[in-house]
């Protein structure tokens, strides 16, 4: 009864049985898919974490430069970060389907 030794092996998508239209028929694909929705959001995390670590370094390097000199590391770290919000209702931005209008009949 130990852990296992190694590192643990993920998948690099989703679980293929997850229905988008109706998220509870199957209950155990659905927190797979939330696991995996949850890992790739720490994945961009920590990708815009790595980002701003270099454009800090290279503020610290180029000085009065710096403006010329880390603009390619701004873009890049500014377009991680615009990437990784959830929205305002907490779902994923996939889960989000049009907007239906709801129309009065007489």
């Amino acid at each position: 009864m130990g852990r296992k030794k190694g590192v643990p092996e993920f998948e690099e998508t989703g679980p293929d049985d997850f229905d988008l239209a109706n998220p509870y028929k199957d209950p155990v694909a659905m927190l797979e898919m939330r696991e995996h929705i949850v890992r790739e959001k720490w994945i961009d995390i920590e990708k815009a974490n790595i980002l701003r670590d270099k454009v800090r370094w290279c503020y610290r390097i180029e000085g009065v430069n710096h403006l010329q000199k880390c603009r390619h590391l701004v873009r890049l770290y500014l377009d991680a970060t615009r990437s990784i919000g959830w929205g305002k209702d907490g779902r994923h931005p996939s889960l989000h389907g049009p907007k239906v209008e709801e129309v009065e009949s007489e």
